[in-house]
């Protein structure tokens, strides 16, 4: 019935040269546990380096969203304020032929040094507005009054 099975060593009975090794089955069920055991740990590991890389997946998309609202809404305000140009352009340029010859210049001259502002002239600009708030003075706060005084 098992006659085509390999006849197993007796425990403890040295390896002869040219004879496969043999287990015990104790031994292969040790095996197979030591190989299950590092199989799991592998995969535990590989299950943590995967859910690490998924929260990072999902804070960088966090991030890219945060990112293209900030941008959708800086091209929104930029357009806005394109726009806020083009109409003031257009009231100086039909009140204008209404103030004294001298006043016409000095506007016009105005108004042309305003369209060749350069980015650290706004940069400045910006600076400057921003700068009051960071020290902690606010237009019509207690600290504005103390420096009017």
């Amino acid at each position: 019935m098992y006659s085509n099975r390999h006849p197993v060593s007796p425990v403890g009975a040295p390896h002869q040269p040219g004879q496969p090794f043999k287990f015990t089955v104790a031994e292969s069920c040790d095996r197979i546990k030591e190989e299950f055991n590092f199989l799991q740990a592998q995969y535990h590991s590989l299950k943590m380096e995967c859910e690490k890389l998924a929260n990072e997946k999902t804070e960088m998309q966090r991030h890219y969203v945060m990112y293209y609202e900030m941008s959708y809404g800086l091209n929104v305000e930029m357009h806005k304020q394109t726009e806020i140009a083009k109409r003031l352009n257009a009231i100086c340029a039909q009140i204008i032929p209404f103030l004294s010859q001298e006043h016409q210049q000095q506007v016009a001259a105005a108004v042309e040094r305003a369209k060749q502002v350069t980015m650290s002239e706004l940069n400045a600009i910006i600076g400057s507005d921003i700068r009051p708030t960071t020290y902690g003075y606010m237009p019509g706060s207690a600290a504005d009054s103390q420096v009017s005084s």
